[in-house]
């Protein structure tokens, strides 16, 4: 079956009985998967939405993910996935902050939603569940009354993901949108993701999702796996057994995972592990935090040559790629620059740094972006048309990156992102804090864990009863991934000569000084 068409639309129309989403439920094809978005696309316009606005979405891991993507997508909307573990305060900035004049979400977010809802101005009509919801359409009901036929007047959407700095607050990563057809963009994105990541159109081919949908790796490489015409396999949540078992059940042939779940599924006993067939394996991407060198090889000793390593970021997509040969060749690498892109490492100063010295990764290449609403931290990551995420590595003289560490600040758990200044900004809230610092320590499992480090304010007593009091005064607060794993307190905590709180200091303080 030729499928060298421009994407997920054109195939559906040519080959609608082709397998599109295989589990969970009843397996969908192209075909139907197209109807159900069409039908969505066409009912947008009763939600008050028009082109240019913007459609978030607060969903586990489901195919109306995907429905409502790809219905943003060729309605020029801005399509918002916002984090299911988020509580109502963090969920309506975003609603609020992005513009949203609708959200899509399901019965067990519903309440949570409904108050960041009201908090950002979204009116009745433009609340839909996928499951029954008090003060919800019915999703379900919203497709049912429009038609399965392509809008009459199609034009290309964009997703705008959230991701913060290390100030805390999220920022959405906004691109431009254009009047053009939606699948000229998919053809776009098939070429350009093909020739850097080495996926290709295929009868046999078969996508599992494993990490959360509103995340930007599993995100993209779900829509790119539909543009390719794979079929998508849906884990409503990673489980290392279920993993193993989808894999061999579904013939998956192609994933994207985060060294946490490698770090899981080899923690199972030598017996379960062999009880299941991998061998359809034939790209399992990973990214989003470092991986040991013992972690990868054993993988690769289990998997055989599959794994493929990329870094990057939600607002460059992925700049460097290494294969398994070119990792076992140079362990410890992350990749060399992908077709088009630069990566230039630079001194605090802009200055460009030789082979062998650690600085600041910088990679041009990138799709126009901006930060929405904040043209000043948009100008704060480029320099000459280069973009820095801020993280630290190096490059070999054969032009092959490593990293040191990530971005000062930034705790990365189990591919999570925390924000240390988020987690103190709630921690400073409490009458018995005086000051905190959130630090990352190193963690087996999930790579960095948040440790908060608190000083007590005046008449406070330090103990095992404030932790508990501080923790509890999180929940409310932020998301269950955001929550330090551990609370210690100490009499005083450092400052530079200007009066800035050191992380750095409390850290190596911590790791060095005193016993975890």
């Amino acid at each position: 079956m030729d499928i060298e068409g421009v994407g997920f639309y054109e195939i559906a129309q040519k080959y609608p009985d082709r397998p599109a989403v295989l589990a969970p439920g009843v397996p969908v094809s192209y075909g139907g998967l197209h109807a159900e978005v069409n039908r969505l696309s066409n009912s947008l316009e009763g939600l008050g939405l028009r082109p240019g606005d913007a459609l978030a979405t607060v969903l586990g891991n489901r195919p109306e993910f995907l429905t409502v993507m790809l219905a943003a997508l060729q309605s020029g909307l801005y399509f918002v996935p916002v984090s299911r573990h988020l509580t109502t305060p963090e969920i309506a900035h975003i609603l609020a902050d992005s513009g949203a004049r609708a959200v899509v979400t399901e019965s067990a977010f519903a309440d949570a939603v409904s108050g960041a809802a009201d908090e950002a101005g979204i009116p009745a009509e433009g609340r839909v569940s996928a499951g029954p919801a008090d003060g919800y359409r019915s999703m379900a009901g919203l497709c049912a009354t429009g038609s399965a036929e392509p809008p009459g007047k199609r034009r290309t959407g964009s997703i705008m993901l959230y991701t913060s700095g290390t100030t805390g607050r999220p920022k959405g990563v906004r691109r431009p949108l254009l009047d053009i057809a939606p699948e000229t963009v998919a053809g776009v994105m098939r070429r350009t993701l093909m020739r850097h990541l080495g996926l290709e159109p295929g009868d046999d081919e078969v996508h599992l999702v494993v990490g959360p949908l509103y995340h930007a790796a599993p995100c993209v490489h779900a829509l790119m796996s539909l543009h390719l015409g794979h079929a998508v396999v849906i884990a409503s949540r990673f489980r290392p057994e279920h993993t193993l078992e989808l894999i061999q059940r579904h013939g998956v042939t192609n994933t994207v995972m985060v060294p946490t779940m490698f770090h899981r599924m080899l923690a199972l006993p030598d017996e379960v592990r062999a009880r299941y067939d991998v061998s359809s394996l034939r790209r399992v991407y990973h990214t989003a935090a470092p991986v040991p060198v013992e972690t990868k090889t054993r993988m690769l000793d289990w998997w055989g040559p599959v794994l493929y390593e990329y870094y990057g970021s939600t607002e460059s997509g992925p700049v460097v790629l290494a294969g398994p040969e070119e990792w076992l060749a140079r362990p410890g690498t992350v990749g060399r620059p992908v077709d088009g892109v630069q990566i230039k490492i630079l001194d605090a100063e802009g200055r460009a740094l030789p082979a062998g010295e650690t600085g600041l990764i910088h990679a041009n290449g990138h799709l126009g972006f901006e930060y929405h609403g904040d043209p000043a931290k948009t100008a704060a990551t480029m320099h000459d048309g280069f973009y820095t995420a801020g993280d630290l590595g190096h490059l070999d003289k054969d032009g092959w990156l490593y990293m040191s560490d990530r971005r000062t600040d930034l705790i990365i758990s189990g591919g999570v992102n925390i924000y240390p200044a988020e987690i103190e900004s709630v921690l400073l809230q409490h009458p018995a804090v005086a000051d905190a610092a959130v630090i990352g320590v190193p963690d087996d499992d999930r790579g960095q864990v948040a440790v908060a480090v608190v000083e007590p304010a005046e008449g406070a007593h330090p103990g095992d009863g404030l932790a508990a009091a501080l923790l509890a005064h999180c929940e409310p607060r932020l998301a269950k991934p955001k929550h330090p794993r551990r609370v210690e307190f100490r009499a005083s905590l450092p400052r530079t000569p200007s009066g800035k709180l050191s992380r750095l200091r409390v850290r190596d303080d911590y790791l060095h000084g005193f016993p975890d």
